[in-house]
């Protein structure tokens, strides 16, 4: 009997000693060569009056923004994808009715193949649009923008360095880029020609991405110039997005977004004469002029992060 209990025990213990090793095989994973996270932000906010003595307007606003990254790198090669959606309005209750405050699409792509410590071959790939159709004004409903119009695609050859993970300077010699206005009472607007939909740019490209991340305060910006080889080269384009993001608690942050815009191409301002009077053309129109566009969100959101982050 006693034999046969220490025949017992010791199979018992081999087989426990084997499905343990054949565990730690099972469970051995594979190599995870992709990171992925998703940014989720949500804003409210809703005024209401009634007889309200030192006046005012009742409105409601919503702001939305996503922000979703997958990257790949395996020994030599990187592969990094961003898209970005923002959409938000302001609903007054008076005649004013429906305002667009913040309306964007923005895919980002950069395939990278190491060449020396740091630094990469890179092709960089970069799409941009709005969602719905934009108004200057409610009232006299003058139509600015629309989806695909405009619309900016470009794809840059070229090197990327990238000294940390939260830096990279990319410059692309080789850049192609294509300004897509759908609707056809928009394309003088952005530079095309009435009967243009897609009109070519071929320049070179410096684009800079940094990153901060200190326990719950985030900023991340972009900074992306573009130098038009056909036309005005040395008139810089401009596109600097910067995005701040500080925790309160673990659903709750305040965010600050802002968007800097410079291209001589984009006719969005009314010319004035030294006495501040708007300059008309030869059909009664205000001639239509360049300049700096600027945007700033700021909001108390819920926001929630999926996965690692970039």
């Amino acid at each position: 009997m006693k034999r046969f209990l220490a025949l017992f025990i010791l199979a018992l213990s081999l087989t426990s000693a084997y499905a343990q090793q054949v565990d730690t095989t099972a469970v051995e994973a594979k190599p995870n060569y992709w990171k992925t996270s998703l940014l989720t932000q949500l804003g409210f906010s809703q005024v209401s009056l009634m007889d309200w003595a030192a006046g005012g307007y009742g409105s409601v606003s919503l702001s939305s923004y996503f922000d979703a990254n997958a990257n790949f790198k395996k020994n030599k090669t990187i592969w990094e994808n961003r898209a970005q959606l923002g959409y938000g309005f302001i609903q007054n209750m008076t005649e004013d009715g429906f305002k667009k405050s913040d309306d964007r699409i923005i895919v980002d792509s950069k395939f990278g193949y190491k060449a020396a410590d740091k630094l990469y071959f890179s092709a960089v790939y970069n799409f941009r649009t709005q969602l719905a159709a934009g108004y200057k004004t409610t009232k006299n409903s003058q139509r600015i923008s629309d989806f695909m119009a405009p619309a900016y695609t470009s794809l840059g050859l070229g090197i990327d360095y990238t000294p940390t993970k939260s830096f990279s300077l990319n410059f692309a010699p080789l850049t192609g880029k294509m300004v897509m206005v759908r609707d056809s009472t928009l394309r003088k607007t952005f530079g095309n020609a009435i009967d243009q939909y897609t009109r070519w740019e071929l320049g070179a490209q410096l684009k800079m991405d940094a990153k901060v991340a200190v326990k719950d305060f985030t900023a991340n910006t972009t900074l992306t110039l573009f130098s038009d080889y056909l036309n005005n080269p040395l008139n810089i384009k401009v596109n600097w997005d910067v995005n701040i993001t500080a925790q309160l608690t673990k659903f709750l942050g305040v965010t600050l977004r802002t968007y800097f815009i410079y291209d001589d191409n984009i006719k969005n301002i009314e010319k004035k004469d030294s006495n501040g009077n708007i300059v008309l053309n030869e059909q009664g129109k205000a001639v239509m002029i360049s300049g700096v566009q600027f945007k700033e969100i700021s909001s108390l959101s819920f926001t929630y992060t999926f996965g690692g982050s970039k």
